[in-house]
């Protein structure tokens, strides 16, 4: 219970001062599409040169928590995920919001950023000398296999149609491949200059998202009437809260699925998100309301992306290990305070490690406060003239895709995925399954790569990546998501074809 002396160190006033600044300019950048929680943190860094390490922490550790949660405010509202994490919460939060429940939405998506982070964060708190060590168990074979579980995902993300949400897994897997081989050197499917450094992601999820919804909007005419409303009911919060405690199924497995993969050093947030959202409705008795505005799939999501907060610090704090790249923007916090983490990190400088873990406890319940606070003004947004909303719309893409790496060639891509994805939609084709490909492909070849080597050097490859208790569990686990998909998938084509309405002869 170490952690209960230093607990009233974040209540000084410079520290709590600190602690509400970086919340809400967290929230602010998280919505903003195209500002990841790290490239926030990342900018916040500079101010923190002369500040103590305690205090440097506090703002970094706020600013990573709120803006996990701020970007569900554009994903929600304009279908724009503001962080990868949030894309998810886009799938059903948007849907919500074209019913006029766009205020419903953020009440479910911070209420449940809230839960799944204090339990997190709590985690992090009595768990980090036991979860340290099963942190070091995933090695290149368990990563490689997880990102394959991750693949098998894919094909139920799109409600629709089982196999055309594969085909986007797959086109999603073939573009992160386009670019200079990480470990060989090799080019591969670079048709232009534009493609030489591959394909950035934020600029991908930009697009993917983005622009669809702009040329849609064109496409239904600019005096075609909003169909967003913003009417908030009388004790909507409260609403909100008890229909978060009817969503305890929904809530567990977000939280228990963001805790895991937030441990896993290198997978992150984004992977978290989708995952839960997938088991979620895979054990849900109302799948097929995922994808039409179910508010299950926002709480899934949204507890998922916060829960994984603390669990991703527990390899940072006690191994030098980032368990997210956020986490790795923390670590370079640290090594310029010359504070260097491991395990005398809690021996040395016990104020500094528990002061900024107890900052992130306070700032969760900060984080849903000032949420709930803006989430009537923020769907006000969903009023603009849809010709304004466009234009805004497009600025912001531009502006997120641009800022990642300053080119104009990542300007290009996202304008040339995004027309393609509006032409794929009209086939059925869904966005978020070739995300999802977007991200676990890297993931996937470099693990693998890796991994090949080093059993080359060992007992070979098939031991290497089939023997073992945890490639064991990943493997049967992958086998059951693949099962589970496909029987789902023949129970709603059997429930759709007794639907049809038989033809009576005349």
């Amino acid at each position: 219970m170490e952690f209960l002396t230093y607990f009233g160190n974040v209540f000084e006033p410079m520290s709590f001062l600190l602690l509400l600044g970086g919340t809400i300019g967290g929230l602010i950048l998280g919505a903003t599409p195209g500002l990841s929680p790290t490239m926030a943190v990342a900018l916040l860094i500079p101010f923190t040169f002369q500040m103590t390490p305690t205090h440097g922490l506090i703002l970094l550790g706020a600013a990573y928590t709120s803006t996990v949660a701020g970007g569900a405010v554009s994903a929600i509202l304009l279908r724009i995920p503001g962080a990868p994490a949030n894309i998810a919460t886009s799938l059903d939060g948007y849907e919500m919001a074209k019913k006029g429940e766009g205020a419903r939405a953020l009440h479910l998506s911070f209420l449940s950023s809230g839960v799944g982070g204090v339990l997190g964060v709590l985690l992090l708190i009595f768990l980090t000398p036991l979860l340290s060590k099963w942190a070091l168990a995933f090695g290149p074979s368990h990563l490689f296999w997880l990102a394959i579980l991750g693949v098998t995902v894919i094909g139920s993300l799109d409600s629709k149609s089982f196999v055309k949400g594969l085909l986007s897994g797959c086109i999603g897997l073939w573009l992160s491949m386009i670019g200079y081989d990480d470990i060989q050197g090799a080019q591969r499917f670079i048709f232009t200059d534009s493609l030489t450094g591959g394909i950035n992601f934020i600029a991908a999820l930009l697009g993917l998202f983005a622009i669809p919804q702009v040329l849609d909007m064109f496409a239904k005419g600019q005096n075609k009437a909003q169909i967003i409303s913003i009417d908030v009911p009388k004790h909507s919060i409260m609403d909100s809260v008890k229909e978060l405690g009817r969503s305890c199924r929904a809530l567990s497995i977000g939280t228990a699925i963001g805790s895991f993969v937030g441990l896993i050093p290198g997978v992150g947030g984004q992977i978290a998100g989708l995952v839960a959202y997938d088991q979620t409705k895979k054990f849900s008795p109302h799948r097929r309301k995922f994808g039409r505005g179910h508010p299950e799939g926002v709480i899934a999501a949204e507890a998922a992306n916060n829960a994984m907060v603390g669990p991703s610090l527990v390899p940072l704090l006690t191994l030098s290990i980032p368990g997210s790249p956020t986490a790795a923007v923390l670590l370079g916090g640290l090594l310029i305070h010359g504070i260097f983490p491991g395990s005398d990190l809690f021996d040395n400088h016990p104020d500094v490690a528990w002061t900024f873990i107890n900052s992130m406890l306070i700032g969760q319940i900060m984080m849903v406060t000032f949420g709930i606070m803006i989430a009537g003004w923020a769907a006000k947004i969903a009023r603009a003239p849809q010709p304004v909303m466009a234009a805004a719309v497009v600025v912001l893409a531009i502006f997120g895709s641009y800022s990642v790496q300053q080119s104009m060639d990542d300007v290009y891509v996202m304008l040339v995925l995004g027309v393609g994805m509006f032409f794929f939609e009209k086939f059925g084709f869904s966005a978020a399954p070739l995300v999802l490909g977007l991200i676990l492909g890297p993931i996937a070849e470099a693990n693998f790569v890796q991994g090949s080597m080093i059993a080359t050097a060992g007992d070979g490859v098939l031991p290497y990546f089939f023997i073992g208790t945890l490639n064991i569990i990943l493997i049967v686990l992958i086998a059951a998501s693949i099962g589970y998909s496909f029987w789902t998938n023949m129970l709603q084509l059997d429930s759709a074809g007794a639907d049809e309405p038989l033809e009576v002869a005349p």
